[in-house]
């Protein structure tokens, strides 16, 4: 036992909950001084791993009201009674009281165990130990009393170390996620924090857990059975209320290492949760997660409706808007910055009657959403509230210089993760364009497509063959001619529409052009020709950025 704790210790790793539990019933039998009585368990076979808070003896028929529970009682039987209704109501008094084996010494009072006491002990789950040889019952105690002590200091030692371990966690910048990882990894179990109003803050799984972990969660919320679990209470006091640490489908027995531990959790979050913001924090970190998880493609589609759900969005059965920014800030914001800019944005569009889910993605300026749209007429009046506050409460409050917001296509939840991975590609490729209220994805699929080649070697020398002789021209000339060309194209190539926004006249326009046709080789007035052209100019935005 005691080499166990050393080992963790030497390694600076948390000790395994399993390594160490309190004395079992199992365990006082194997007990040198216990052996020498010869046990046979008549009952209750099935509960032997049972702990054993402590060792009595005694021989009064009312021993029951002098135990507490989890004792290991010795007896000669003398206060048992020797009518099989006394036997009965004695077994169901000490079953009542929870203590965890009763163990009886034939030969002074029965010859052989009464069969009422092995009937009552089977069907209160009693364990039921008879000793067919005379021992020294303070023998048993003493042994027992010294590994249960041994066991309790090395229980406080243990638990020491695993408070020490969270702690460091906390004081190295891993945060609270940093502290349910730990312990989900510790108990390998699913561990859930509750805020005050009961909804989810954060969880983590261990590694391999093949069970879908919100579902527990859901359980408990329910009020249903769920495996093994033990809760502790994140107490915050004053007006917030009390969250709630829980830890679900541990491995049964549920240790009293393994509730330490989770105690010990649930003291240190409660203390890194009086930082401001935390519970905001956490709460964008999770909705940031769910949202990158999504788009990413690692949310099954057969969970992907419980886990908006646990992330916070309610209103599945309606359309959603997908929603994705790009924020360009000289100095990185703080992930407390950050929860609460968005944490705003939510509150702005609540009132504004839009409900929103929102979250940035984890190490980027990135930020993610899903809107729940009534019609697909109410699009565009959503879009522009949404996108009106991200740019005005981002710019603000993460001084950002930049706010680019491009909005997806409507879709049903089903669809929502194609969708919001279109989008977030194109805030990326929106990043060249000239500054508005919102991109509309829909138009936006050329600039995709292109942003998503930008490395391409044979995009390069497309660009190089098409526009190489006009750059290399602009590069040794007073009078650049693609800003020309990039106005002819962008009024599809109508010259008269040209020339007014170059604020020139029809000939000094046509003059350039034919320089233009000549440097690049091709027939402006051709419809080919032009596509080719504006293609080339919007991938070069993207090889000069790239």
């Amino acid at each position: 036992m005691s080499g166990v704790a050393n080992a963790s210790l030497a390694s600076h790793e948390p000790p395994d909950p399993r390594a160490l539990a309190s004395l079992t019933v199992r365990d006082t039998l194997a007990v040198p001084a216990m052996r020498r009585g010869l046990p046979q368990v008549l009952a209750g076979h099935e509960h032997l791993d049972r702990q054993v808070r402590w060792v009595h003896a005694g021989e009064v028929s009312n021993i029951a009201s002098l135990l507490i529970g989890g004792e290991l009682l010795l007896t000669t039987g003398m206060g048992i009674g020797t009518r099989a209704r006394d036997q009965r109501a004695f077994v169901a008094r000490l079953a009542a009281k929870g203590i965890a084996a009763l163990v009886v010494e034939l030969g002074t009072t029965f010859k052989r165990m009464p069969e009422a006491l092995i009937d009552a002990a089977f069907e209160r789950e009693l364990p039921l130990i008879a000793l067919y040889r005379e021992i020294a019952f303070v023998a048993v105690t003493e042994a027992v009393h010294s590994q249960i002590v041994s066991a309790h200091y090395a229980l406080m030692r243990q638990g020491e170390q695993i408070r020490q371990h969270l702690r460091d966690l906390i004081l190295d910048g891993d945060g609270i996620p940093g502290v349910l990882a730990a312990l989900a990894a510790l108990l390998r179990a699913p561990v859930f924090l509750e805020g005050a109003d009961g909804r989810l803050l954060s969880h983590a799984t261990p590694a391999g857990y093949d069970l879908e972990a919100l579902d527990l969660w859901e359980g408990a919320r329910r009020a249903l059975d769920v495996s093994a679990s033990y809760a502790a209470a994140v107490r915050r006091g004053g007006a917030v209320g009390d969250g709630r640490l829980m830890a679900m489908d541990l491995r049964p027995p549920v240790t009293t290492l393994a509730k330490i531990a989770i105690d010990h959790g649930a003291d240190i979050v409660a203390m890194a949760l009086l930082r401001e913001r935390q519970e905001e924090e956490l709460v964008d970190r999770k909705r940031g997660l769910f949202l990158s998880n999504l788009a990413d493609g690692r949310i099954a589609p057969a969970i992907a409706e419980r886990a908006a759900v646990a992330a916070g969005l309610d209103n599945l059965r309606e359309l959603l808007l997908p929603i994705a920014a790009d924020v360009q800030t000289t100095v990185t914001p703080s992930a407390s910055e950050w929860a609460g800019a968005l944490a705003e944005v939510h509150e702005r569009v609540l009132r504004d009657g839009v409900q929103l889910l929102v979250g940035q993605r984890d190490g980027a300026c990135h930020v993610l959403g899903l809107a729940v749209l009534r019609d697909r007429g109410h699009r565009a009046a959503t879009a522009e509230t949404v996108a009106s506050s991200l740019r005005s409460v981002l710019g603000q409050r993460l001084a950002a210089g930049r706010v680019v917001v491009v909005i997806g296509r409507p879709t049903r939840a089903e669809g929502a993760a194609n969708e919001l991975r279109l989008a977030e590609q194109s805030a990326a490729s929106a990043l060249v364009l000239e500054d508005r209220t919102w991109h509309d994805c829909g138009s936006l699929d050329l600039r995709c497509l292109l942003w998503g080649w930008r490395s391409d070697t044979d995009l390069v020398a497309f660009v190089e063959r098409s526009l190489g002789a006009l750059i290399e021209h602009d590069r040794n000339r007073k009078q650049a001619l693609l800003p020309t060309l990039e106005a002819l194209l962008a009024s599809g190539g109508r010259k008269a529409q040209a020339a007014r926004a170059l604020h020139l006249n029809r000939q000094a326009l046509y003059h350039r052009l034919a320089r233009i046709e000549h440097l690049v080789g091709l027939d402006l007035s051709d419809p080919e020709s032009l596509l080719a052209l504006h293609v080339a100019v919007c991938a070069r935005q993207y090889l000069d950025a790239s």
